[in-house]
């Protein structure tokens, strides 16, 4: 299992499109992939439950991913949520 503390910088948030964009991604992977927010941990993958984060610009998460591709799923959604621009 690996896992990493990250800054949300887009412009939104992971909020409509751009959560829709992260699980997406999330789903590529064959890992099983986690976001965790203030002691609350849901499945990356799951729309609904990274929405029921709140996660805004600013916002500091922990991703954590464990399977055969964890290093590349974790290396893309930082990559996509790391970004300045709003999809």
């Amino acid at each position: 299992m690996v896992s990493k503390s990250v800054v949300v910088l887009n412009q939104v948030g992971l909020h409509a499109k751009t959560a829709t964009l992260f699980i997406q991604k999330a789903n590529e992977f064959k890992a099983a992939i986690w976001v965790e927010k203030d002691a609350r941990r849901v499945n990356a993958k799951s729309l609904l439950g990274v929405l029921s984060l709140g996660i805004t610009r600013g916002t500091e998460i922990m991703l954590s991913a464990e399977g055969a591709d964890e290093e590349e799923a974790l290396s893309s959604l930082i990559s996509l949520i790391s970004s300045t621009v709003s999809e």
